[in-house]
């Protein structure tokens, strides 16, 4: 049966509805990490496009935005077939971080994914870091919306009992507009490089910290570590830490 997609916009918030389509899912039929954080960044990106402030139009800025935190709390995993309504807005400013909530609900009104994410303003030709009172476009919001989350966290690198888990290689798949390693992305590679019995197990809190871009053939050395009911990784490339997550399972 056709379905019509819809997006809606608001003040404060925009919505879209997102299909879990098979390649979106893993082997038991339910939607991927990466999956997840992918419709959470899609949906923050579509929100701008919706407000007439897309990449190009950034980039001609000279301002755009990059994912520095993100946290995802997985209420019940999406299953295939299943149609989501993501909506996301701006949740105000902290420090040089611009603050996000994300909901993913089913047609029944339940709320199965929960997000927030912190993100910063740089020049995409030098790479720094812009404050946000730089950015001239529009007044950031501040919606105060109930979201069952919690804060963006520090995530610190594996320090203890610390498992080598090999090397992964940027390849030219893995890069976005951006010249990087798509910020969704991230799941795959963690989830690839989890020991194989922690592979199936369901993931109910992800989080991550994005410390350094990651570019076209670079080698991250991943390590990680075991945690009471969770896991602990770290990537590195030349010498520099470009991301940390963790993952407590259900």
């Amino acid at each position: 049966m056709l379905h019509c997609f819809h997006q809606t916009l608001t003040n404060d918030t925009f919505s879209q509805e997102m299909e879990v389509t098979f390649p979106d899912c893993d082997p038991s039929r339910q939607a991927k990490l990466s999956t997840l954080l992918g419709f959470a960044v899609a949906a923050a990106s579509a929100d701008y496009e919706a407000r007439d402030l897309g990449y190009e139009k950034l980039r001609a800025m000279r301002q755009v935005f990059l994912l520095s935190r993100l946290l995802l709390t997985v209420h019940r995993t999406p299953r295939l077939g299943e149609i989501l309504t993501v909506s996301t807005w701006e949740a105000g400013v902290r420090g040089v971080q611009l603050r996000r909530g994300c909901s993913m609900t089913a047609p029944t009104g339940e709320v199965l994914v929960s997000a927030r994410s912190q993100w910063i303003l740089v020049d995409p030709e030098t790479r720094k870091i812009l404050r946000p009172s730089s950015f001239t476009a529009r007044e950031f919001c501040q919606a105060d919306l109930p979201l069952d989350c919690p804060e963006c966290d520090k995530v610190l690198p594996p320090r203890e009992q610390i498992e080598q888990l090999g090397e992964r290689r940027v390849v030219w798949s893995d890069l976005d507009g951006n010249g990087h390693i798509y910020s969704g992305n991230y799941g795959a590679i963690f989830w690839d490089s989890l020991p194989a019995e922690l592979q199936t197990k369901t993931c109910r809190e992800f989080s991550i910290n994005y410390h350094k871009e990651a570019t076209l053939g670079e080698d991250l050395t991943l390590t990680g570590c075991r945690e009471e009911n969770g896991y602990r990784m770290a990537g590195t490339g030349n010498g520099e830490l470009c991301f940390t997550a963790r993952c407590r399972f259900a």
